[in-house]
């Protein structure tokens, strides 16, 4: 499933930044608060295998990843559109494009039949 494999990128992009961040990190780059800097890294830790589960269960058709994965669309878009709008045109469009086609399919038809699994009934005794 496309969506799938733009969420699971998305989330790869993140952990690329996240290894990125730790080594400017460790390598002494300066920074006002270095538990913030550490906080910071830990969030884009777990956004990142937050989207790689997201990524996951979308594949296998579970309904709730429709809305995890279009609040994480909504959150590039916020961080997309000013990074376009702030002249960095290639990175703005590698952020809104796949964002954009995530929203769009999201919404198609064939995905909402596909993503419609609420899970498995719970083990009778």
């Amino acid at each position: 499933m496309v969506i799938a494999l733009i969420v699971a990128a998305e989330a790869t992009a993140l952990l690329v930044a996240a290894g990125w961040y730790g080594y400017q990190l460790l390598n002494g780059s300066p920074v006002l608060s270095f538990g913030g800097a550490v906080f910071t890294l830990g969030l884009l830790l777990a956004f990142a295998a937050w989207l790689y589960a997201v990524a996951v269960f979308l594949y296998r058709g579970y309904r709730w990843t429709r809305a995890a994965a279009l609040v994480a669309q909504l959150f590039v878009l916020t961080i997309g559109f000013p990074t376009l709008s702030g002249g960095l045109v290639v990175a703005g469009l590698a952020m809104l494009l796949p964002a954009v086609a995530a929203i769009v399919l999201l919404f198609h038809s064939k995905v909402i039949s596909y993503a419609s699994r609420t899970g498995s009934a719970p083990p009778a005794l």
